[in-house]
Protein backbone atom coordinates (compact mmCIF):
# COMPACT_ATOMS: atom_id res chain seq x y z
CA UNK A 1 0.00 0.00 0.00
CA UNK A 2 1.27 3.47 -0.88
CA UNK A 3 2.49 5.70 1.96
CA UNK A 4 -0.18 8.25 1.02
CA UNK A 5 -2.99 5.73 1.57
CA UNK A 6 -1.40 4.51 4.80
CA UNK A 7 -1.29 8.09 6.10
CA UNK A 8 -4.99 8.59 5.26
CA UNK A 9 -5.97 5.48 7.25
CA UNK A 10 -3.89 6.60 10.23
CA UNK A 11 -5.39 10.08 10.11
CA UNK A 12 -9.03 8.93 9.78
CA UNK A 13 -8.80 6.29 12.51
CA UNK A 14 -6.44 8.08 14.91
CA UNK A 15 -4.21 4.99 15.00
CA UNK A 16 -0.52 5.30 15.86
CA UNK A 17 0.41 2.58 13.37
CA UNK A 18 -1.15 -0.04 11.13
CA UNK A 19 -0.37 -3.43 9.65
CA UNK A 20 -1.93 -5.58 6.94
CA UNK A 21 -3.69 -8.28 8.93
CA UNK A 22 -5.11 -10.47 6.18
CA UNK A 23 -6.23 -10.51 2.58
CA UNK A 24 -10.00 -10.99 2.51
CA UNK A 25 -10.26 -11.43 -1.24
CA UNK A 26 -8.94 -10.39 -4.62
CA UNK A 27 -11.36 -8.22 -6.56
CA UNK A 28 -12.99 -9.79 -9.64
CA UNK A 29 -10.71 -10.02 -12.68
CA UNK A 30 -7.65 -8.60 -10.91
CA UNK A 31 -8.96 -5.11 -10.14
CA UNK A 32 -7.40 -4.89 -6.69
CA UNK A 33 -8.05 -6.41 -3.30
CA UNK A 34 -9.99 -6.19 -0.07
CA UNK A 35 -7.91 -6.51 3.07
CA UNK A 36 -8.29 -6.28 6.82
CA UNK A 37 -5.91 -3.72 8.30
CA UNK A 38 -4.98 -3.92 11.98
CA UNK A 39 -4.65 -0.69 13.98
CA UNK A 40 -2.58 0.20 17.04
CA UNK A 41 -3.93 2.60 19.68
CA UNK A 42 -7.19 3.34 17.83
CA UNK A 43 -10.84 3.23 18.88
CA UNK A 44 -11.27 0.04 16.81
CA UNK A 45 -8.84 -2.84 16.36
CA UNK A 46 -9.20 -3.05 12.58
CA UNK A 47 -10.79 -1.64 9.42
CA UNK A 48 -11.52 -3.15 6.03
CA UNK A 49 -9.80 -1.49 3.09
CA UNK A 50 -11.07 -1.92 -0.46
CA UNK A 51 -8.16 -0.97 -2.69
CA UNK A 52 -9.03 -0.71 -6.39
CA UNK A 53 -6.18 -0.69 -8.92
CA UNK A 54 -7.13 -0.78 -12.58
CA UNK A 55 -5.12 -3.59 -14.23
CA UNK A 56 -2.89 -3.14 -17.24
CA UNK A 57 -3.84 -6.61 -18.46
CA UNK A 58 -7.55 -7.36 -18.30
CA UNK A 59 -8.17 -10.95 -17.21
CA UNK A 60 -11.64 -12.39 -16.78
CA UNK A 61 -12.09 -15.90 -15.33
CA UNK A 62 -14.74 -16.77 -17.94
CA UNK A 63 -13.00 -15.16 -20.88
CA UNK A 64 -15.03 -11.94 -21.17
CA UNK A 65 -11.95 -9.75 -21.63
CA UNK A 66 -13.59 -6.82 -23.39
CA UNK A 67 -13.64 -3.08 -23.18
CA UNK A 68 -17.38 -3.23 -22.37
CA UNK A 69 -16.59 -5.37 -19.34
CA UNK A 70 -13.71 -3.10 -18.32
CA UNK A 71 -15.81 0.06 -18.54
CA UNK A 72 -18.61 -1.62 -16.56
CA UNK A 73 -16.17 -2.49 -13.75
CA UNK A 74 -14.61 0.99 -13.75
CA UNK A 75 -18.08 2.52 -13.45
CA UNK A 76 -18.99 0.06 -10.70
CA UNK A 77 -16.22 1.40 -8.47
CA UNK A 78 -17.22 4.99 -9.26
CA UNK A 79 -20.78 4.04 -8.28
CA UNK A 80 -19.63 2.43 -5.04
CA UNK A 81 -17.63 5.48 -3.95
CA UNK A 82 -20.61 7.73 -4.79
CA UNK A 83 -22.87 5.40 -2.85
CA UNK A 84 -20.74 5.52 0.29
CA UNK A 85 -20.12 9.26 0.03
CA UNK A 86 -23.70 10.33 -0.69
CA UNK A 87 -26.33 7.69 0.05
CA UNK A 88 -25.17 5.03 2.50
CA UNK A 89 -26.02 6.97 5.68
CA UNK A 90 -29.73 6.91 4.73
CA UNK A 91 -29.95 3.12 4.97
CA UNK A 92 -31.83 1.64 7.91
CA UNK A 93 -30.45 -1.76 6.84
CA UNK A 94 -27.10 -2.48 8.54
CA UNK A 95 -24.01 -1.95 6.37
CA UNK A 96 -20.42 -0.84 7.02
CA UNK A 97 -19.79 2.78 7.90
CA UNK A 98 -17.45 4.48 5.46
CA UNK A 99 -14.50 6.17 7.19
CA UNK A 100 -12.68 7.51 4.14
CA UNK A 101 -12.60 7.51 0.34
CA UNK A 102 -9.39 8.52 -1.42
CA UNK A 103 -8.53 8.58 -5.13
CA UNK A 104 -5.05 8.91 -6.60
CA UNK A 105 -4.38 8.46 -10.33
CA UNK A 106 -5.99 5.12 -11.27
CA UNK A 107 -6.30 3.89 -7.69
CA UNK A 108 -9.21 4.20 -5.28
CA UNK A 109 -9.21 3.33 -1.59
CA UNK A 110 -12.32 2.91 0.54
CA UNK A 111 -11.79 2.58 4.30
CA UNK A 112 -14.76 0.80 5.83
CA UNK A 113 -15.91 -0.35 9.23
CA UNK A 114 -14.84 -3.94 9.92
CA UNK A 115 -18.13 -5.79 10.32
CA UNK A 116 -16.37 -8.75 11.97
CA UNK A 117 -15.20 -6.36 14.69
CA UNK A 118 -18.70 -4.82 14.84
CA UNK A 119 -20.32 -8.15 15.70
CA UNK A 120 -21.05 -9.71 12.29
CA UNK A 121 -18.23 -12.28 11.96
CA UNK A 122 -20.12 -15.17 10.36
CA UNK A 123 -20.31 -15.99 6.65
CA UNK A 124 -22.73 -18.68 5.47
CA UNK A 125 -22.71 -20.98 2.47
CA UNK A 126 -25.81 -22.87 3.66
CA UNK A 127 -28.74 -21.16 5.39
CA UNK A 128 -31.86 -22.21 7.26
CA UNK A 129 -35.22 -20.50 6.97
CA UNK A 130 -34.59 -18.07 9.85
CA UNK A 131 -31.39 -16.88 8.19
CA UNK A 132 -33.15 -16.48 4.84
CA UNK A 133 -35.89 -14.49 6.57
CA UNK A 134 -33.26 -12.24 8.19
CA UNK A 135 -31.76 -11.48 4.77
CA UNK A 136 -35.21 -10.79 3.32
CA UNK A 137 -35.84 -8.40 6.21
CA UNK A 138 -32.53 -6.67 5.42
CA UNK A 139 -33.58 -6.27 1.77
CA UNK A 140 -36.96 -4.89 2.86
CA UNK A 141 -35.24 -2.34 5.12
CA UNK A 142 -32.85 -1.38 2.36
CA UNK A 143 -35.59 -0.96 -0.25
CA UNK A 144 -37.83 1.00 2.13
CA UNK A 145 -34.93 3.40 2.81
CA UNK A 146 -34.73 4.49 -0.83
CA UNK A 147 -38.29 4.27 -2.17
CA UNK A 148 -38.89 6.98 -4.74
CA UNK A 149 -35.31 8.27 -4.59
CA UNK A 150 -33.44 9.21 -7.79
CA UNK A 151 -30.13 7.32 -8.27
CA UNK A 152 -28.00 10.30 -9.31
CA UNK A 153 -24.41 9.13 -9.76
CA UNK A 154 -25.41 5.49 -9.32
CA UNK A 155 -26.52 2.98 -11.97
CA UNK A 156 -29.76 4.30 -13.45
CA UNK A 157 -30.76 0.64 -13.66
CA UNK A 158 -29.25 -1.33 -10.79
CA UNK A 159 -27.82 -4.91 -10.88
CA UNK A 160 -24.75 -6.18 -12.71
CA UNK A 161 -26.74 -8.26 -15.21
CA UNK A 162 -29.23 -5.78 -16.66
CA UNK A 163 -29.65 -6.03 -20.39
CA UNK A 164 -28.16 -2.72 -21.52
CA UNK A 165 -24.78 -3.56 -19.97
CA UNK A 166 -24.74 -7.17 -21.20
CA UNK A 167 -25.00 -7.09 -25.02
CA UNK A 168 -22.37 -9.80 -25.54
CA UNK A 169 -24.05 -12.30 -23.24
CA UNK A 170 -27.35 -11.61 -25.04
CA UNK A 171 -25.68 -12.04 -28.45
CA UNK A 172 -24.45 -15.57 -27.66
CA UNK A 173 -27.69 -16.69 -25.97
CA UNK A 174 -28.89 -19.86 -27.70
CA UNK A 175 -32.39 -19.88 -26.22
CA UNK A 176 -34.14 -18.10 -29.10
CA UNK A 177 -37.48 -17.43 -27.39
CA UNK A 178 -35.72 -15.93 -24.37
CA UNK A 179 -33.41 -13.93 -26.62
CA UNK A 180 -36.38 -12.44 -28.46
CA UNK A 181 -38.21 -11.71 -25.20
CA UNK A 182 -35.22 -10.18 -23.38
CA UNK A 183 -35.99 -6.56 -24.27
CA UNK A 184 -39.65 -6.91 -23.27
CA UNK A 185 -38.70 -8.52 -19.93
CA UNK A 186 -36.20 -5.72 -19.30
CA UNK A 187 -38.77 -3.05 -20.21
CA UNK A 188 -41.42 -4.56 -17.95
CA UNK A 189 -39.06 -4.41 -14.96
CA UNK A 190 -37.74 -0.94 -15.75
CA UNK A 191 -41.18 0.60 -16.33
CA UNK A 192 -42.59 -0.33 -12.93
CA UNK A 193 -44.35 2.53 -11.15
CA UNK A 194 -42.71 1.97 -7.77
CA UNK A 195 -38.93 2.15 -7.79
CA UNK A 196 -36.27 2.08 -5.14
CA UNK A 197 -32.52 1.48 -5.02
CA UNK A 198 -31.60 -2.16 -5.47
CA UNK A 199 -28.42 -3.57 -3.94
CA UNK A 200 -27.62 -5.12 -7.31
CA UNK A 201 -25.54 -8.09 -6.12
CA UNK A 202 -27.47 -9.36 -3.10
CA UNK A 203 -26.12 -12.91 -3.10
CA UNK A 204 -25.65 -14.88 0.10
CA UNK A 205 -21.88 -14.25 0.02
CA UNK A 206 -22.52 -10.51 0.46
CA UNK A 207 -24.28 -10.94 3.80
CA UNK A 208 -22.47 -10.99 7.14
CA UNK A 209 -24.19 -12.69 10.07
CA UNK A 210 -24.12 -12.01 13.81
CA UNK A 211 -24.38 -14.80 16.40
CA UNK A 212 -27.85 -13.55 17.34
CA UNK A 213 -29.10 -13.94 13.74
CA UNK A 214 -28.93 -10.31 12.64
CA UNK A 215 -27.37 -9.54 9.26
CA UNK A 216 -25.43 -6.79 7.52
CA UNK A 217 -24.84 -6.30 3.80
CA UNK A 218 -21.67 -5.44 1.87
CA UNK A 219 -20.51 -4.71 -1.71
CA UNK A 220 -22.36 -1.82 -3.35
CA UNK A 221 -20.78 -1.70 -6.81
CA UNK A 222 -24.07 -2.32 -8.62
CA UNK A 223 -26.51 -0.31 -6.53
CA UNK A 224 -28.99 1.65 -8.62
CA UNK A 225 -32.62 2.24 -9.49
CA UNK A 226 -35.23 -0.44 -9.99
CA UNK A 227 -37.78 -2.88 -8.65
CA UNK A 228 -36.90 -4.55 -5.35
CA UNK A 229 -37.87 -7.95 -6.73
CA UNK A 230 -34.56 -8.06 -8.62
CA UNK A 231 -32.69 -8.35 -5.32
CA UNK A 232 -35.18 -10.81 -3.82
CA UNK A 233 -35.16 -13.20 -6.79
CA UNK A 234 -31.38 -13.03 -7.13
CA UNK A 235 -30.82 -13.61 -3.40
CA UNK A 236 -33.13 -16.63 -3.32
CA UNK A 237 -31.46 -18.10 -6.40
CA UNK A 238 -28.09 -17.79 -4.64
CA UNK A 239 -28.97 -19.93 -1.64
CA UNK A 240 -31.79 -22.39 -2.42
CA UNK A 241 -32.01 -25.36 -4.77
CA UNK A 242 -34.76 -25.47 -7.37
CA UNK A 243 -37.24 -27.54 -5.35
CA UNK A 244 -36.91 -25.20 -2.36
CA UNK A 245 -37.25 -22.13 -4.62
CA UNK A 246 -40.54 -23.50 -5.85
CA UNK A 247 -41.85 -24.87 -2.56
CA UNK A 248 -41.08 -21.73 -0.57
CA UNK A 249 -41.98 -19.11 -3.19
CA UNK A 250 -45.18 -17.89 -1.47
CA UNK A 251 -43.52 -17.92 1.97
CA UNK A 252 -40.55 -15.94 0.61
CA UNK A 253 -42.77 -13.23 -0.84
CA UNK A 254 -45.07 -13.08 2.20
CA UNK A 255 -42.07 -12.71 4.52
CA UNK A 256 -40.45 -10.00 2.41
CA UNK A 257 -43.64 -7.97 1.98
CA UNK A 258 -44.58 -8.26 5.67
CA UNK A 259 -41.20 -6.72 6.48
CA UNK A 260 -41.47 -4.09 3.73
CA UNK A 261 -44.93 -2.94 4.81
CA UNK A 262 -43.68 -2.57 8.41
CA UNK A 263 -40.68 -0.52 7.23
CA UNK A 264 -42.75 1.92 5.16
CA UNK A 265 -44.41 4.88 6.86
CA UNK A 266 -47.82 3.64 5.70
CA UNK A 267 -49.06 0.50 3.99
CA UNK A 268 -48.81 0.55 0.20
CA UNK A 269 -50.96 -2.19 -1.29
CA UNK A 270 -50.44 -0.91 -4.85
CA UNK A 271 -46.66 -1.30 -4.53
CA UNK A 272 -47.02 -4.81 -3.15
CA UNK A 273 -49.41 -5.85 -5.91
CA UNK A 274 -47.10 -4.49 -8.60
CA UNK A 275 -43.89 -5.97 -7.17
CA UNK A 276 -45.41 -9.39 -6.45
CA UNK A 277 -46.37 -9.60 -10.12
CA UNK A 278 -42.75 -8.82 -11.07
CA UNK A 279 -40.99 -11.45 -8.92
CA UNK A 280 -41.02 -14.07 -11.67
CA UNK A 281 -40.20 -11.43 -14.30
CA UNK A 282 -37.09 -10.54 -12.29
CA UNK A 283 -36.26 -14.25 -12.07
CA UNK A 284 -36.54 -14.60 -15.86
CA UNK A 285 -34.37 -11.51 -16.34
CA UNK A 286 -31.47 -13.02 -14.38
CA UNK A 287 -32.03 -16.36 -16.11
CA UNK A 288 -31.50 -14.60 -19.45
CA UNK A 289 -28.14 -13.30 -18.25
CA UNK A 290 -26.88 -16.56 -16.76
CA UNK A 291 -27.79 -18.63 -19.85
CA UNK A 292 -25.74 -16.30 -22.04
CA UNK A 293 -22.87 -15.79 -19.60
CA UNK A 294 -22.33 -19.38 -18.47
CA UNK A 295 -24.59 -21.93 -20.20
CA UNK A 296 -23.48 -24.75 -17.88
CA UNK A 297 -24.08 -22.83 -14.64
CA UNK A 298 -25.68 -24.67 -11.68
CA UNK A 299 -28.36 -21.95 -11.38
CA UNK A 300 -29.87 -23.03 -14.72
CA UNK A 301 -32.56 -25.50 -13.63
CA UNK A 302 -36.06 -26.70 -14.43
CA UNK A 303 -37.74 -24.24 -12.05
CA UNK A 304 -36.01 -21.29 -13.75
CA UNK A 305 -36.92 -22.68 -17.18
CA UNK A 306 -40.59 -23.07 -16.22
CA UNK A 307 -40.79 -19.62 -14.62
CA UNK A 308 -39.17 -18.02 -17.66
CA UNK A 309 -41.44 -19.84 -20.11
CA UNK A 310 -44.48 -18.67 -18.15
CA UNK A 311 -43.21 -15.06 -18.09
CA UNK A 312 -42.58 -15.09 -21.85
CA UNK A 313 -46.05 -16.53 -22.47
CA UNK A 314 -47.71 -13.69 -20.55
CA UNK A 315 -45.68 -10.78 -21.93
Amino acid sequence: MKDYFRSVILQKTGASSLFEKEMIQELWSGYGKIMRVGLEHAAVKSVVVKHVQLPMQKHHPRGWNTDIGHQRKVKSYQVETKWYATYSKSSTARLPRCLAIETQADEVMMVLEDLDEAGYPLRKTVVNWDEIAACLAWLAQFHASYLGKTPNGLWQVGTYWHLETRPQEWAVLRDQSLKEAAAAIDKKLNSCVYKTFVHGDAKLANFCFAHDGKVAGVDFQYVGGGCGMKDVAYFIGSCLNESACERLEAQILDTYFDCLQKEMKERNEALETEWRSLYRVAWADFHRFIKGWSPGHWKINSYSERVTAEVIKHL
